[in-house]
């Protein structure tokens, strides 16, 4: 996922969520629906059935009827649980981790310790979310046995249901013996930020080879066994036509509306980061301004004597 904060980058608990768009009133996101088909899957994936965890299988239905969904960022059990509560279907433990979370510059210094931490703190946050974990830099690089190794051990100790890792014709053999060993894999093209220190942060694809080798490697990762392919940093009309190439579903992060989902780094979008922002991000909160308000208001109450009060005491 990109940084936090991108140097010389194009510039840019409460009451429960409301249910999902047509909705009954009165629906909540944390409101059970009725309406499963007979093989299990949730009728509709934001706000969907509760009674289990998202799966691969629900995303690729709903490629086939249509439905474009959200997936979010989290790093941890109590953020991760707010998202799971408010109906967010997938959830990525990215090594976004490394800007958002951890205090690196980059995504580049995060281990495959501190993923698997953190991973386990979601999936111990959520009950219905699909929790998918990045491959961090050097975690997959050597070979497919590496790859292997890794993804095995979030699966086995973390508990997340799917691994993402970065790159199209260099990470296909990767893929392809992940998938076949009955770990999902999520695909990474366009912009990779593991890859920083030779691409730099900057749309990716522009001119037409480079856009003939995306759409190559997008097809590529399909047919290696990727569910799905996140689309960073490129062009609009080119993630349209990868999202009509593929079977699978399209994520995109500053890829334009035609992609089959969208994610967002959940503290960009709810206004923690600080800071320039990248040009494709949203903030929908601003919490920065909301917690940074609170801690203020504790710190005067208690140097002015007004708390803690009677009712905040024992006797």
């Amino acid at each position: 996922m990109s940084p936090a904060q991108i140097p010389n980058a194009e510039a840019a608990q409460t009451p429960q969520a409301p249910g999902p768009p047509g909705a009954p009133e009165g629906t909540t996101a944390g409101t059970v629906r009725s309406g499963s088909s007979a093989t299990g899957s949730p009728s509709t994936l934001y706000g969907g059935a509760r009674n289990r965890r998202v799966t691969v299988r629900d995303l690729a239905a709903a490629k086939e009827r249509g439905e474009k969904w959200s997936m979010l960022t989290a790093y941890d059990a109590m953020t991760a649980s707010v998202f799971d509560e408010s109906g967010i279907p997938v959830l990525l433990v990215g090594d976004s981790m490394g800007n958002c979370h951890l205090g690196y510059e980059t995504t580049v210094p995060v281990t495959m310790d501190e993923m698997a931490l953190l991973s386990a703190a979601v999936v111990r946050g959520t009950k219905r979310a699909l929790v998918v974990a990045d491959l961090p830099f050097g975690a997959y690089q050597e070979g497919p046995t590496q790859a292997l190794r890794n993804a095995m051990r979030l699966v086995k100790e973390s508990g997340v249901g799917a691994v993402k890792l970065e790159g199209g014709e260099r990470s296909l053999a990767q893929t392809e013996l992940l998938a076949s060993a009955g770990i999902p894999v999520m695909a990474h093209l366009g912009l990779t930020p593991q890859s920083v220190n030779s691409m730099g942060y900057r749309v990716q694809a522009r001119n037409e080879q480079d856009a003939h080798e995306l759409l190559r490697d997008a097809k590529a990762a399909q047919q290696a066994g990727a569910f799905a392919v996140v689309l960073e940093m490129v062009p609009a009309q080119l993630a349209d036509e990868v999202s009509q190439a593929l079977q699978v579903p399209t994520i995109g992060i500053g890829a334009g509306p035609h992609c089959d989902a969208q994610v967002l780094v959940w503290t960009d979008m709810a206004g923690l980061t600080p800071g320039r922002l990248p040009r494709f991000t949203k903030q929908y909160a601003q919490l920065r301004e909301t917690l940074g308000g609170a801690a203020q208001a504790f710190a005067a109450e208690v140097a002015d004597g007004r708390f803690p009060l009677a009712e905040h005491s024992f006797n």
